[in-house]
């Protein structure tokens, strides 16, 4: 059986997002998330899922922290891109740009946690996007919210910083008793969800 994975994206931006909305607590989090494990990406799945754990604890903070940091994880990402890559995906149509972005960011979810895969639907302008092994959502009690909202936040940035207005939001979740999590993306035409320049 292959080896569970972390990838150092979602620890650096997780660490970031925490010295944004918590700076307090900084110090606690860093436990886990020390900085020997940070630079050489040594951050086990047990340090990460203890991060998690505790953060579901501090309330109104941590969809902040999770929408925080799949910003950072997307904006990190796509700057290691290829800027070939990154040109061809921005010279598509746009209903062409969407799919590519979405494949981007089915990539993104990958690569912050090997035991994690997105499929995702488009019709019309509204993608699905189905999360297998989320992180974020394994609970022993039910949740009063979603829990991925960190997924949501790495699609919606990922798709904006390829011009395609959108925005995310968690339709369903393990963690409140659904039997998976989906993200439902409104794309194209929302008056609030502005393209980001992807510099």
């Amino acid at each position: 059986m292959a080896e569970v994975r972390i990838g150092r994206v979602i620890v650096a931006s997780l660490h970031q997002a925490i010295a944004d909305v918590l700076p307090q607590r900084l110090e606690f989090y860093e436990n886990w998330l020390n900085s020997n494990g940070l630079r050489e990406g040594t951050i086990g799945l047990a340090p990460l899922l203890a991060v998690i754990s505790f953060l579901r604890t501090e309330g109104h903070a941590y969809p902040q922290v999770m929408a925080r940091a799949g910003e950072y994880a997307a904006d990190w990402s796509l700057s290691s891109m290829s800027p070939l890559r990154r040109r061809l995906i921005l010279a598509l149509p746009t209903w062409f740009r969407a799919r590519a972005a979405l494949s981007v960011s089915r990539g993104l979810v990958r690569e912050s946690y090997s035991g994690s895969k997105a499929t995702t639907r488009v019709r019309k302008s509204t993608a699905t996007v189905a999360l297998q092994g989320s992180l974020f959502c394994t609970v022993r009690e039910p949740a009063a919210a979603p829990l991925c909202g960190y997924y949501a936040a790495v699609i919606e940035r990922v798709l904006k910083l390829f011009q395609v207005p959108a925005e995310a939001v968690a339709a369903k979740c393990r963690a409140t008793g659904s039997p998976g999590c989906e993200l439902t993306i409104a794309l194209y035409g929302s008056e609030t969800a502005k393209p980001e320049p992807l510099s």
